[in-house]
């Protein structure tokens, strides 16, 4: 106990600046704080503070080990609260966003399953392909597809995607296949087109991403309405694995040019924050990597 109210103090007094602040802080005489400092600068053998009542600054030594506490002290912390929320039950609204097409085959369906482990939690699913403000819109947790950008988000990693060149048997008995990225020029490309937009094709070729524009003589916002052409043999589509990893398997669709696939866009659930999650959230995330972690729900879901 003497060790640890050591090395709280420690992270006490350079968080508030002073010895003073510090003691303040605790309701202790500011002596009090630096005995504990000399007791714990001399169990280590080593100089961390040079410090007056009222000034203090880290040694080189100090401002290392300041660093180990920090982490100790946090994760200390959230394993207190993990136990403590162990023998707690979810309860509240919580406000959930995923893209559209994503949300309808693999949030929803999960919802009525989550909610009959949490009967004292209700829901509301926004589906949406706009990336939506947390904060401003209420949404407590938010499903992406793309690696986090906005460094004031807290993103879990649920599960892998990629995203592949795909088209049904018939077109490539019809067409080929491409052998190479020069000759998706020869081939109608199913593109998705966006607020009048249309959006490029991302590969890897010689350890660049590469992103080129595709023609075709069909484009659409939906991406739904590319995975059906695709299935009737109109033309390649680039997808995301999610949507047409089962018909991958069963045959109806197949992969052309996978080995220019680039790093695929993975599953993060976003949330505003980390420490404090309020408990439906994190039975939320939890029961989603859950179910996307088992090895044949990518192959049994469409």
């Amino acid at each position: 106990m003497d060790q640890f109210k050591q090395i709280s103090t420690f992270v006490e007094v350079v968080a508030k600046g002073s010895l003073s602040a510090a003691a303040r802080a605790e309701g202790i005489a500011p002596a009090m704080m630096g005995r504990r400092l000399d007791a714990l600068e001399e169990r280590l053998g080593v100089k961390l503070l040079q410090r007056t009542t009222r000034k203090i600054a880290l040694t080189n030594e100090g401002a290392a080990f300041l660093e180990d506490c920090q982490r100790i002290l946090a994760e200390l912390q959230e394993a207190e609260t993990a136990v403590s929320e162990r023998s707690a039950k979810a309860s509240g609204h919580l406000s959930i966003s995923a893209p559209a097409g994503f949300g309808r085959q693999h949030v929803a369906p999960l919802l009525p399953s989550f909610l009959a482990e949490h009967r004292d939690v209700t829901v509301s699913l926004n589906l949406s392909d706009r990336v939506v403000d947390l904060i401003g819109e209420g949404i407590d947790v938010a499903i992406r597809i793309a690696a986090l950008s906005d460094s004031n988000l807290v993103g879990i990693k649920l599960a892998d995607n990629k995203r592949v060149v795909v088209a049904s048997p018939a077109y490539i008995k019809r067409h080929g296949a491409p052998n190479s990225l020069d000759e998706l020029a020869k081939h109608n490309c199913l593109a998705i087109s966006s607020e009048g937009s249309q959006r490029g094709w991302t590969f890897r070729q010689n350890g660049k991403n590469v992103t080129l524009k595709v023609s075709g003589n069909m484009v659409c916002n939906d991406g739904a309405v590319l995975h059906d052409w695709a299935l009737a043999g109109k033309g390649l589509a680039w997808r995301s694995i999610w949507e047409v990893g089962t018909e991958i398997e069963s045959g109806k669709l197949v992969t052309v040019l996978d080995e220019f696939a680039a790093p695929g866009n993975d599953i993060y659930a976003v949330f505003a924050q980390r420490r404090h999650l309020p408990l439906r959230i994190r039975a939320f995330v939890d029961f989603l990597r859950h179910a996307y972690s088992k090895p044949d729900y990518w192959r049994n879901r469409q």
